[in-house]
């Protein structure tokens, strides 16, 4: 017997789906944080890419430099998100903050195809999709406690705790 082949879904329906099976509302804001399969580059790793960004002599013109943010409360949705933005070429920089030197093609596909996700279903969740010049990520100041100044921003201006 032949295997079944499966028809891939896009990540709207993919959410669709989620909500048809039950997803509700939102759960609690207190939420226990799920520990997933995803890794998270180290924070040198994360900081190189942002300045690989900054740093390009050359950009494309028809390219957008935006942030991605989102407090979604469903780990099947937070996740499915995620991995979405990923595969559109989206680097992530924190759990959920993703940066991304795309198309403006692309930057409306995400944009919209994140408004559908969000409207599929009653939550409480939030998702923000920043565009953002080269000039402002340059002048970006990065407050942390294992950060070192020199490496990354060879500026003083930068705070520590």
């Amino acid at each position: 017997m032949p295997k079944r082949k499966y028809e891939e879904w896009d990540f709207v329906a993919r959410v669709k789906a989620i909500k048809k099976a039950g997803l509700k509302e939102s759960a609690s804001p207190n939420r226990e944080i799920e520990k997933t399969d995803e890794t998270v580059p180290s924070l040198e790793t994360r900081l190189d890419m942002i300045f690989e960004i900054t740093e390009r002599k050359e950009n494309n013109a028809g390219n957008m430099l935006f942030f991605v943010m989102y407090d979604i409360e469903d780990n099947r949705v937070r996740n499915l998100v995620s991995t979405y933005l990923v595969k559109k070429g989206c680097t992530r920089i924190q759990k959920s903050i993703f940066l991304a030197d795309l198309s403006s093609e692309k930057y409306e596909q995400i944009r919209n195809d994140l408004t559908e996700v969000q409207a599929a279903y009653e939550n409480l969740d939030s998702i923000l999709v920043v565009p953002i010049s080269t000039d402002y990520l340059k002048s970006m100041k990065i407050i942390g406690k294992n950060i070192s100044v020199d490496v990354i921003t060879k500026s003083k201006n930068t705070l520590f705790f």
